[in-house]
């Protein structure tokens, strides 16, 4: 980046260069830098302050023979003060092959202190002493970390990649309001209080979901936007009260038509961000096939360890745990026939913890001689553990890896944590590898035992698949969705649908609901009206952005590809915010509080 004209002296700038520009090639020129002090080093009579701003880091140098004051002043400079510098880009004596600038160094002839700092809490690096806590609260300084500006970076580059994308094929894109009416199908909303509108409040959107197929009624058969979103729920490392998702909505297309466009999208962004080539199409697999293999609706495909069945092999009226079981799996680790009691005590601990909530663990492991020896060996006879062996299809020095329990839906989670820790554990998830697939037909519904009554599973303008119509009225948990999830290395980065266009079939499914036709009117009122009025077949995605990025950048969390991200509890830290508001601002809402202890 240069930052000198032709026509504008040195004094009159603040740099002439970035801290990660120079090179060799500028030796001998004088330039001016400015940025925050990464650190300062006392050698005899030279002083080398390392100066760092957001392209990079240059190396200042003062020399007391060459002028013994201005050494002095550099010797009181502090970590993170903020100077500008002038002198001469000289050949580096002692080069660092690990800076971009470490071919050079600049022999500083002035400088001046343009403010200073105090001693910041936590050291400005990329392995720094702070803790997660720490960090958040003084973010403006974590920010200035390398790596956490990388990320921002990235994210960066992948909106423009996206917006060009989409630009390219035909999308325009459209801002949606952020206040809009509460939807409260679906996670918790974030409500505001109206002041003109005593008594009445707006809701923050958990998507822009009925005004993108708003577009699509008016015509805009193409819509895209990177969207901030709301949800009042409970925090995970991919979820944050308030993210970004790439909104996408397209008119007369199918399931595949949105396959085949957002496809082409993941795979343009990890050329063009990660330079990895992904050429082969990507796997697709309906949702309960998922379920019954992985356990999961989001399973991990950069290893194996695919669940088998066990019922007709263990369920033999010898091992009574077994035997009132309505599920038994097994997966099979490979070559830890090996680990010791103390391991298999580990994971018996491991998916007995609360959230995993497993009763205990069965494990049986295959001898370098093809024998096998299994936890349960008294209640089965050799030949019966042969028979395992072979269902399992276990090598010598496998492990197998047994669970079971009264719900099979349960136990499945139970040995999806399972699979997914022994994946970690031999290092078969490996953050630079990518595997993609399509988890598709979902159910339509889910029971909710809260509720007492079934819900939508993804929302309820969701279209269901066409040959599952006629189950609307008889058998509706029956029901599949035409929608699709994409899978990212065990992570759902997004997923979509093909919506409901029929003002019939969209009040059939609000009854299904439990809405009364005047509830749904209320709600939704707006959007039926909307679709007598010619609506066309539509359908679309969204991505999440935060979770993109965070993949990409190989990190655990959404965390630190946010700029001011919320803690586990929700709260900013920095800001210190929820916070109470003034008694005043309550008044003029008309808002009293009734708060328990």
């Amino acid at each position: 980046m240069i930052l000198q004209t032709k026509n504008i002296k040195t004094k009159d700038m603040y740099r002439t260069h970035t801290c990660g520009e120079l090179r060799i090639g500028h030796a001998g020129q004088t330039v001016t830098l400015a940025g925050w002090v990464q650190r300062t080093r006392k050698m005899g009579g030279m002083t080398f302050v390392d100066l760092r701003d957001r392209y990079g880091i240059t190396q200042l140098v003062f020399n007391e023979e060459k002028d013994i004051a201005l050494t002095e002043e550099a010797n009181r400079l502090g970590r993170e003060y903020v100077i500008q510098a002038t002198g001469t880009v000289s050949e580096r004596y002692s080069k660092n092959k690990n800076l971009p600038t470490g071919d050079i160094e600049i022999e500083v002839t002035e400088f001046n202190v343009l403010n200073k700092s105090l001693t910041p809490p936590f050291t400005i690096e990329e392995e720094t002493d702070g803790g997660d806590d720490l960090r958040m609260k003084y973010r403006y300084l974590d920010l200035r970390r390398p790596n956490v500006r990388r990320n921002l970076e990235l994210r960066h580059r992948m909106c423009i990649e996206v917006r060009n994308y989409l630009s390219n094929l035909g999308f325009i894109e459209v801002e949606t309001p952020v206040l809009i009416g509460s939807t409260p199908e679906g996670a918790r909303d974030f409500v505001v209080p109206s002041r003109m509108n005593k008594g009445q409040f707006y809701a923050l959107p958990q998507s822009p979901q009925t005004l993108k197929q708003l577009l699509m009624v008016s015509g805009f058969d193409r819509y895209f936007q990177i969207a901030k979103c709301f949800r009042d729920e409970d925090l995970r490392a991919d979820r944050q009260p308030e993210f970004t998702q790439i909104d996408c909505e397209m008119s007369f297309v199918t399931q595949e038509d949105i396959i085949q466009t957002f496809e082409g999208m993941a795979k343009h962004l990890f050329k063009t961000l990660r330079g990895v080539e992904l050429n082969e199409p990507f796997l697709r697999m309906p949702w309960a096939e998922a379920m019954k293999r992985f356990g999961s609706d989001k399973p991990d495909m950069r290893f194996g360890m695919e669940f088998v069945e066990l019922m007709d092999t263990l369920q033999l009226g010898t091992f009574p745990v077994f035997d009132n079981a309505n599920y038994i799996g097994g997966i099979c680790a490979p070559g830890c026939a090996t680990y010791t009691r103390k391991q298999l005590d580990q994971l018996t601990e491991y998916v007995k913890r609360p959230q995993i909530g497993a009763k205990g663990l069965v494990y049986a492991r295959v001898g370098e001689d093809g024998s096998v020896k299994s936890s349960v060996d008294k209640f089965y006879t050799t030949e019966q553990l042969n028979t395992l062996k072979d269902k399992m299809q276990a090598a010598p020095g496998d492990l197998i890896l047994i669970l079971s329990g009264d719900d099979a839906m349960k136990t499945r989670k139970q040995l999806c944590e399972l699979r997914l820790e022994m994946g970690q554990r031999l290092g078969l998830r490996d953050k630079n590898k990518f595997a993609l697939l399509w988890v598709t037909e979902f159910p339509m519904f889910e029971w909710s035992e809260e509720e007492g009554r079934l819900m939508a599973m993804h929302h309820p303008f969701t279209h269901p698949m066409e040959e599952d119509i006629n189950l609307l009225d008889t058998r509706p948990e029956d029901v599949r969705a035409d929608a699709y999830d994409m899978v990212c290395n065990g992570i759902e980065v997004g997923g979509g649908s093909i919506r409901i266009h029929d003002p019939k079939l969209q009040a059939k499914m609000f009854e299904i609901l439990g809405f009364t036709p005047e509830k749904a009117e209320e709600q939704f009122g707006f959007l039926m009206n909307a679709f007598k009025y010619g609506a066309p077949p539509h359908g679309g995605l969204a991505y999440g952005l935060d979770r993109w990025v965070s993949i990409f950048a190989g990190l655990d969390s959404i965390r630190d590809c946010i700029a001011f991200p919320k803690n586990n509890s929700g709260r900013d830290v920095m800001l210190d915010a929820p916070a109470p508001i003034d008694q005043k601002q309550l008044d003029e809402l008309e808002i009293k509080l009734n708060l328990k202890k």
